[in-house]
């Protein structure tokens, strides 16, 4: 049985919605037929993280669906709603559980079901049960759950913990080891969320050393822990948790491999994650072009079909599906003695009965056609504007020669730093030079940082990603020494994976063509047998004892989780799928991460830990 992520999320969010009632028999995810025996109307209230894992699941209609007439940000002031019961969904935090506590005094509601995204912390459920039984409010409080749900499904094997910045926290020089230590919790518990969600518990592997092992340490102790209760998150999911063969969960952090979140790319998905800002798989268009935001997701067959396009054939794509459109609704006009070429709206309907029906009933579906056309057209206008202006073609192509073939025409990369293009553009681009090329000669260096000092670009990200090149070259030249210095120890502490953090997955990424090195040690890793690419990392087995002398693996895996720190993208996925899809037989990868984040977002922390540590071309103004 594939794990499909979002189904599962979401049949327990519809779950909670009908207030933790268990759904229709079949286990199917629309439980309308239980709701219209027994009609109950309810009230959500969340918060902004827990409307952001609504928001990519389900639509304010399919709330009706389900009971809620009405639905309000927890911050904001609200009026007193009787006989209506609630439902607050929302994080466990001090702030919210204030909120909750003030609601339930002022008796907001007739009855309060309290559902947290994740455990709510004992001290917290204390302070809520001090501050109710003081105003003697205790009583409106029906339940309260602890939900773990706080990730948000992008797709079925696409998931984010929504943790913004957390390549900057852990990479930040500054940063002490509680800091280190709270993001670390942070992401063990995002991820445990997920696997209680989808009711595994995986072997766990990661390389040595760094935020990787760090997490993989952690969600390793707190899963043994958890698997001591008797009646625990993952006893409860039966078939899966029981079943012979356990997904493996592949854990990496973002210095594994740094080009693959800086380079552009000419794909339809990547392209409008890049140039629109896509975020919760919806899009806003540019105000000044066309004040719309539209849905990108599975019920859009366009997106479906075509999002790993590149752009050119997309566009092809368009024109044949318009061209298709209105040869339908000449078929239609024809049959029933309309015009030629009149968009069909239904008005010029004459003819014979049969053929009038047949028209009324395609009706719907050429109108749905229609609009999915115009979304993709004006989309798609936008980013042929974007490309003319910027010469993203050129990036595109002159990023993957790089990549590809691990050297550069010096003249065209000096050309576009010099031309189209925005500041962001040619930073990228920079830095991409920089990771594609095992030695990169200093005058070559010195013309490209000239380059950008002329056209205004702060080079504070370069000369973090040049240093970070200069700090593992100096370390893997004394890995075999006994003496270390504290410039490399400081070195291992901030670039996690040390040795092998940029250079070795650049190495991979060049002798496996265009394959990227998280795809290959992914497949590598799912084969479970002896490779010297994967054989160093470490293996983490929660239903292990753990003193066992070393834990047998039983691979090969048909399923796995692959988790990325610091950021992941769309290129990543399209790689881990296509790996999915391959290979034989077929097997199942989902991909998570921290935050997916576009190339500008990356830059912009690379950005800032230029400046923690003080780096980046003097007199220079900011980069915007």
């Amino acid at each position: 049985m594939a794990l499909n992520l979002r189904q599962k999320q979401m049949s327990l969010i519809v779950r909670m919605l009908n207030l933790n009632q268990p759904s229709n028999p079949g286990g199917g995810i629309s439980s309308a037929s239980t709701v219209a025996t027994e009609e109950v109307y309810k009230i959500l209230i969340m918060d902004a993280f827990c409307l952001g894992i609504l928001s990519p699941l389900i639509h304010v209609n399919d709330l009706r669906k389900h009971g809620i007439t009405l639905f309000f940000p927890i911050d904001k002031s609200r009026q007193t709603v009787p006989d209506v019961p609630a439902i607050y969904f929302v994080r466990p935090t001090p702030e919210n559980v204030d909120r909750i506590a003030a609601d339930v005094d002022r008796g907001l509601y007739e009855s309060f079901h309290l559902n947290f995204s994740s455990s709510l912390p004992r001290p917290l459920l204390e302070t809520l049960a001090f501050k109710t039984l003081e105003k003697d409010a205790v009583h409106r409080i029906s339940k309260i759950y602890d939900q773990y749900l706080e990730f948000v499904t992008l797709e079925d094997s696409l998931f984010s913990l929504a943790q913004p910045k957390a390549y900057v926290q852990i990479n930040d020089p500054s940063a002490g080891d509680r800091e280190i230590e709270e993001i670390v919790e942070k992401i063990v518990s995002g991820l445990f969320c997920v696997l209680s969600t989808l009711g595994v518990v995986p072997v766990i592997r990661c390389a040595r050393g760094g935020p990787a092992e760090m997490v993989a340490s952690s969600l390793d102790s707190r899963i043994r822990d958890h698997l001591v209760i008797k009646n625990n998150l993952f006893s409860e999911s039966g078939v899966l948790a029981s079943s012979f063969q356990r997904p493996i969960l592949c854990i990496f952090d973002r210095n594994f491999e740094l080009a693959v979140g800086i380079q552009h790319d000419w794909n339809y998905r990547p392209l409008v994650h890049d140039v629109l800002g896509m975020k919760l798989n919806r899009v806003t268009m540019p105000a000044e072009k066309a004040a719309k935001s539209y849905e990108l997701d599975d019920s859009d067959s366009f997106w479906v079909s075509n999002s790993w396009s590149p752009f050119q054939k997309v566009a092809e794509e368009i024109e044949t599906q318009l061209s298709k459109y209105k040869q339908d609704v000449d078929e239609v006009n024809k049959r029933t003695g309309g015009k030629d070429g009149v968009e069909f709206d239904g008005t010029d309907l004459i003819g014979n009965t049969k053929h009038l029906m047949n028209a009324v009933n395609s009706l719907p579906e050429l109108t749905e056609r229609k609009k999915m056309i115009d979304k993709h057209t004006n989309i798609a206008t936008v980013l042929l504007g974007e490309i003319k202006e910027r010469s993203l073609d050129g990036y595109c192509d002159l990023e993957n020669d790089m990549l590809t073939k691990g050297s550069v025409d010096k003249s065209q990369l000096l050309s576009l730093l010099k031309g189209k293009g925005t500041k962001v553009d040619k930073i990228r681009l920079a830095i991409t030079y920089l990771l594609s090329l095992e030695t990169t000669p200093q005058s070559e260096v010195e013309s490209i940082e000239a380059a950008l000092r002329e056209s205004d670009v702060d080079t504070c990200a370069f000369q973090y990603v040049k240093k970070i090149k200069s700090l593992n070259a100096s370390l893997a030249a004394s890995a075999g020494s006994a003496s270390r210095s504290n410039i490399v120890d400081w070195a291992e502490k901030l670039y996690g994976q040390s040795i092998s953090a940029v250079t070795a997955g650049m190495k991979n990424l060049l002798s496996g063509g265009r394959q990227l090195a998280l795809t290959r040690t992914v497949e590598a890793l799912m084969e479970g047998k002896p490779n010297p690419e994967v054989d160093s990392y470490l293996v983490f087995d929660p239903r292990a004892p753990r003193s066992g002398s070393g834990v047998q693996l039983k691979g090969p895996f048909k399923e796995a989780i692959v988790f990325m720190i610091g950021g992941g993208n769309y290129v990543e996925y399209r790689s881990l799928m296509e790996l999915a899809q391959r290979s034989q037989p077929v097997k199942h990868v989902i991909y998570g991460t921290t935050e997916i984040l576009n190339g500008t977002e990356f830059v912009e922390q690379l950005t800032e830990l230029g400046q923690k540590m003080g780096l980046g071309s003097s007199g220079m103004g900011p980069s915007q």
